[in-house]
């Protein structure tokens, strides 16, 4: 017997960090929930029958559960200049952006899914414009006669004795490149998508249509290899914003004692979004002052090499040499007393391990702009300074201009480390 209210849901709305919401769902959805990774967590209401409480995490966009409900996730940060992130972090150059201040073509959308679906299309329409790319790409098969040259070992091992079919293989001049699979697996992974409009399904629909010619992705497979060339530049945005596409959906959970269940939608992890721009919008401002960054750079922590570190971001001389100053990306906000004790403890290691004097936290906001803390034990001189952590804070909802403009501003900080060396 369904006890009244208890009906499960075809549409569960969360916010990104906020607090739990209680919801009607069934036991086996409330699972494939729990089990998938999507929340920060879900469990069963405990005073509530029916219902589970559901808490979204750093992950933001939309999901449809098989068998289940939509679970859509509303970011902090407004659509546009969430747009803007993802497009800095994957081509800073502005290659595919539309307007000189860096935003995406969202058009009208104020949600993730209809915005990404509007921008996705529009891409590979400026791609395709001048016509679909064609390549040369090498096919093997069997034929009834020559062409290209002859696979000798694979015929003897195949046909030895026999008048067969020929095996051959020469180069195809023709559309099904990997540009185009990447380009029509977008399309086609939107068109799956919850809350896509009607007018952009519709125009996602005539572009897989201009690329049919093109065999479709294997779900679950790795994405095609592509090389940036003068014959593809044309395409280089569309095929950006489209491997993001094919890597933010279809989250994959697995029940116990079940195969992984696919589930079609898109999903941002605002902690990497965050970590992705910060650090290529600084590697991007270091290269004014002539200094050169490693992301992601691994070093042991002890001897041993046992502990592992890996900083998001290594600033180093010119020639990549020397280390001058560590970076690591929070996405997090900063405490009433702006003290976050694991950060500093972290940022400490790094700049131990790599001899440094200082290191820097970024966080995505905070209650001042930059403040440091001096750490004791660590000065080496009567006059010395000992190592100082900087905490800096961004305000992602300035406009994308500011946002740059501050992290030229902590370059140039983080080049006068340079003349320390020195």
């Amino acid at each position: 017997m369904t006890v009244p209210g208890t009906e499960p849901v075809a549409e569960v709305s969360l916010r990104e960090y906020g607090p739990a919401v209680s919801v009607p769902l069934g036991a086996e959805a409330g699972q494939a929930l729990a089990a998938s990774g999507i929340l920060h967590s879900a469990a069963p209401d405990p005073h509530r029958s029916g219902h589970w409480l559901l808490r979204a995490g750093s992950r933001v966009g939309a999901v449809r559960m098989p068998e289940g409900p939509v679970v859509r996730i509303t970011p902090k940060t407004p659509v546009s200049r969430l747009f803007f992130l993802l497009g800095f972090s994957l081509d800073p150059a502005r290659a595919w952006r539309d307007s000189q201040e860096g935003t995406v073509d969202i058009g009208t959308c104020d949600d993730i899914v209809p915005a990404l679906a509007h921008a996705v299309e529009r891409q590979i329409d400026g791609a395709l414009r001048q016509g679909v790319l064609q390549g040369y790409r090498e096919v093997e098969e069997s034929a009834s006669v020559v062409r290209g040259r002859l696979r000798e070992a694979e015929q003897l091992r195949r046909h030895f004795g026999r008048t067969p079919r020929v095996e051959i293989a020469y180069d195809a001049y023709t559309a099904d490149t990997a540009e185009n699979r990447i380009l029509r697996a977008a399309a086609e992974r939107l068109l799956r998508l919850p809350d896509v409009p009607g007018p952009v399904r519709r125009r996602l629909a005539h572009q897989r249509v201009r690329l049919a010619d093109t065999l479709p992705l294997i779900r679950g497979q790795e994405l095609p290899v592509w090389r940036p060339s003068r014959l593809n530049s044309r395409y280089r945005p569309a095929l950006r914003l489209a491997e993001a596409v094919l890597r933010g959906t279809s989250p994959e959970h697995r029940p116990a004692g079940a195969e992984p269940l696919a589930m079609d939608g898109f999903l941002l992890d605002m902690n990497k979004l965050f970590e992705d721009f910060v650090t290529v919008a600084l590697r991007e401002a270091l290269k004014e002052h002539g200094l050169t960054a490693r992301l992601q750079d691994p070093h042991p922590l002890d001897v041993a090499g046992l502990v592992g570190i890996r900083p998001d971001l290594v600033v180093r001389t010119e020639d990549g040499r020397i280390p001058l100053a560590v970076v690591d990306a929070k996405y997090k906000i900063e405490k009433a007393d702006g003290l976050l004790n694991a950060d500093l403890y972290q940022a400490l290691a790094y700049a131990t391990v790599l001899g440094l004097r200082e290191a820097h936290l970024v966080y995505a906001s905070g209650r001042r702009p930059v403040r440091f803390h001096e750490i004791r034990g660590t000065t080496t001189g009567r006059n010395s300074r000992g190592v100082r952590i900087y905490q800096h804070s961004l305000d992602l909802s300035r406009e994308p201009e500011e946002l740059l403009t501050t992290f030229r501003e902590i370059a140039g900080q983080l080049a006068s480390g340079r003349r320390e060396v020195a």
